[in-house]
């Protein structure tokens, strides 16, 4: 039997390859807002980040957003997105 190749993503914060499954994918739609995907289902233009809070500061101090989505993000936005992760309960 064929073994299924694991799909890997790297971390816009930390810059490590991981498990798609074990990473949360921030999204910006066709309207310019940005949200947290937890499930990977969300339609739009995605980055990964490391289900951290740490990752995510890392991708404010090094920009790693504004490369992804090649664009400059405003501070509100990390703001924002720090806000959803603290309500994410780690389905």
């Amino acid at each position: 039997m064929k073994q299924r190749k694991i799909p890997l993503r790297k971390c816009t914060g930390c810059n490590e390859m991981k498990n798609k499954k074990e990473m949360i994918r921030i999204v910006r739609n066709n309207e310019g807002v940005f949200s947290l995907d937890f499930h990977g289902k969300k339609p739009g233009r995605g980055a990964y980040i490391c289900k951290s809070i740490e990752c995510l500061n890392q991708a404010e101090k090094n920009k790693g957003l504004e490369r992804s989505f090649k664009m400059s993000v405003d501070k509100a936005i990390y703001g924002e997105l720090r806000k959803e992760f603290e309500t994410y309960d780690g389905e």
